[in-house]
């Protein structure tokens, strides 16, 4: 894995110290490539690449690179798995230059030579992030992989479009905007993460995951009002789709698998030759391997095709109830892995706590970034390389809210909007005390009933559609309500339509919608920074665009089955690994922080959330974040994931 970051610079500014800017910024990277730095500058162009060496460990593949025939510069940051195919077909088309190594970075620009950039995208299996500069016609294209996998900001700093894999390199520039994007920050409240297009800070931007940026000549002075979308232009700027989820599903549905023996075998068949490219390095490679279903069959599918024992790392924890490495251990011995399993005391996982907000560079709060991380540092004393189970969820129907989100859902369909509304405030009406006297008449078999009760009363008062629902069930705060100044509504890629095809199939569009938004910005930046902080490559095979189209033709039944989710995954799985291995409640990748909130981390969690901390830069209302500081205190509201998300917000605005 790489880091990448450049400036582009607007038509009359001088270059003077254009070449020592943009090392300060790559050096800001080196976490990402310790093993080399480059830098190359021409005309008012620079870029800069850090590189950690997977592929091609020689000088042949160092970068920025030049194409053979000198035209295009890239820096590039990622793997693209199929190149070895990709240089065959080359080849066979009289279009392969003489190779001087094996890197895939080579292929890619030989490949954007001959076929252009998208067609070369699409023909390639793999995850990147790419600045390509055409010396020619003096056009800079930014490019990012299907779906997220690699990160890439943009926008601008001054006059001057600044670009890079981590905010941290942009930051380098002295006229980056540091102030708060109030539209960024309302949409952070509500989802725990920044949703693409924006970023934190005004006038810088995500780039979109299967999206080409392309600036013709020198980039615009001024940043846009509002992001760019696909098919937006501003200026010389313009960006579009080369990949589209919409378009993948909607082949999917039109090609549906017909019997599930076909689905088994393809989806097998998929997986099997991802896993086998993704297996493919100069360098030592492992597996993350928690014992649940995803992680478990990639583990299988890596040990069927490997001579030798694959090397697997797993974190356990002292807590029992958040410890899942017995598990991971059993499924490890069964398959014949080198298994290796760290247990980390409370008080090695709450140092990490520090760490955050540089390590995510703008307000992040999935706390599960912190045992990432630590078996991210575990893999990465052994191995340079680990293959991960992301995705299986988001592909095959593995959430909790794609069962009894639709069941909710069925109950209240036929209810009107103003009969929900008034059933909700009902519910709401009644005090916490009198649902916690309730739930004591059921033996504590229900945890905080008050609690859960006025949750279900929010929902019953705010959803009008299965999309709302959705929406309620994946947002914390009311963003839009807390945050004043904005500039826009709180919208967000999940106003964009899904295809006519899902229809009302709750599960199919709650799957769409986690596919667009919660995979990309929130699952696969918390691997991908953690990952990075360490210098470990890591990788997804479901995400291979063969896996990811074998999933679109799958029937719902073929994903979930009853309060079963990734039926058809299990099917697979039971060839490698006992079923009694396997079986047991889905749990999460977690740690008690709600706990340690009431407890450890009191003082510091009393520190960010006191009311003059609250109150600077008048970013935020205080007076809500304050009430739920209080109600978890007294136990009576679990307000962990809310608190959480205020608790990274402060701590990143007081580094």
């Amino acid at each position: 894995m790489c880091g990448l970051t450049g400036v582009l610079l607007p038509e009359g500014q001088a270059a003077e110290g254009l070449p020592r800017l943009v090392q300060a910024m790559t050096s800001a990277l080196v976490h990402r490539g310790p093993d080399a730095e480059g830098v190359w500058a021409d005309d008012g162009i620079a870029l800069g690449h850090r590189r950690l060496s997977i592929l091609d460990l020689s000088e042949a593949g160092a970068q920025p690179m030049h194409s053979t025939c000198g035209r295009l510069v890239i820096a590039y940051n990622g793997e693209i798995y199929n190149h070895l195919d990709l240089r065959r077909a080359l080849e066979a088309a009289g279009a392969a230059p003489e190779w001087k190594g094996h890197s895939d970075t080579e292929t890619l620009l030989a490949g954007i030579i001959h076929w252009g950039l998208d067609e070369t995208l699409n023909r390639a299996s793999g995850m990147f992030a790419m600045a390509v500069w055409d010396r020619r016609e003096r056009r800079l294209s930014l490019a990012r992989d299907r779906v997220g996998e690699k990160p890439l900001y943009w926008g601008w700093a001054g006059r001057a479009l600044v670009f890079g894999s981590e905010l941290k390199a942009l930051r380098q520039h002295p006229e980056f905007p540091r102030d708060v994007c109030r539209d960024a920050l309302a949409q952070y409240l509500q989802f725990a993460y920044v949703p693409a297009p924006r970023s934190i800070h005004p006038g810088i931007y995500k780039l979109e995951p299967g999206c080409i940026l392309e600036i013709d000549g020198a980039p615009p002075a001024v940043a846009p009002r509002q992001p760019l979308r696909p098919g937006d232009r501003h200026g010389s700027l313009a960006i579009r789709r080369y990949w589209s989820l919409n378009d993948t599903i909607e082949t999917g549905a039109a090609t549906q698998y017909t019997t599930e023996d076909e689905a088994i075998a393809r989806v097998d068949a998929a997986l099997r030759q991802s896993v086998s490219q993704q297996m493919v390095a100069d360098v030592p490679l492992g597996a993350f391997l928690s014992g649940g279903i995803d992680s478990s069959l990639i583990v299988a599918l890596m040990q069927s095709q490997s001579s030798q024992a694959v090397r697997t790392f797993t974190i356990g924890f002292e807590n029992a109830a958040f410890n899942e490495a017995p598990f991971a251990a059993a499924v490890a011995q069964h398959l014949g892995t080198q298994h290796s399993e760290l247990i980390v005391t409370e008080a090695e996982t709450r140092d990490v706590i520090p760490m955050l907000p540089d390590m995510y560079d703008e307000p992040f709060a999935d706390s599960s970034q912190i045992p990432t991380y630590l078996v991210s540092k575990a893999a990465r004393s052994a191995v340079t390389v680990a293959l991960s189970g992301d995705a299986g969820d988001e592909l095959f129907g593995g959430y909790n809210r794609y069962f009894w989100g639709p069941r909710i859902w069925a109950k209240l369909d036929w209810m009107p909007h103003a009969l929900r509304r008034g059933l909700g405030s009902a519910i709401g009406a009644v005090p916490f005390a009198a649902w916690d006297s309730v739930g004591t008449l059921t033996g504590g078999r229900v945890a905080r009933p008050g609690d859960k009760a006025h949750r279900l009363a929010a929902r019953l008062r705010d959803v009008r559609t299965i999309d709302d629902l959705y929406r309620s069930l994946v947002s914390e705060w009311p963003g839009a309500s807390m945050v004043g100044g904005r500039d826009s509504p709180n919208r967000s890629i999940l106003d964009d339509p899904l295809p006519a095809v899902l229809g009302g199939d709750a599960a199919a569009r709650m799957m769409a919608q986690d596919m667009r938004t919660y995979l990309p910005d929130d699952i696969l930046c918390k691997v991908d920074r953690a990952a990075m902080a360490v210098s470990l490559e890591t990788r997804v095979p479901f995400l291979d665009p063969g896996v990811i189209a074998a999933s679109a033709r799958l029937p719902m039944a073929m994903k979930i089955r009853g309060d079963q989710g990734k039926w058809l995954l299990r099917q697979i799985l039971y060839r490698h690994v006992p079923r009694e291995l396997i079986e047991r409640p889905k749990a999460g990748f977690g740690i008690p922080v709600g706990e340690w909130l009431r407890g450890p981390l009191r003082a510091w969690a009393d520190d960010l959330l006191s009311e003059a901390a609250l109150q600077r830069d008048g970013l935020i209302d205080p007076a809500p974040v304050l009430q739920a500081w209080r109600e978890h205190l007294d136990g009576h509201r679990d307000w962990t994931h809310r608190l959480w998300i205020i608790l990274m917000l402060q701590a990143w605005r007081a580094q």
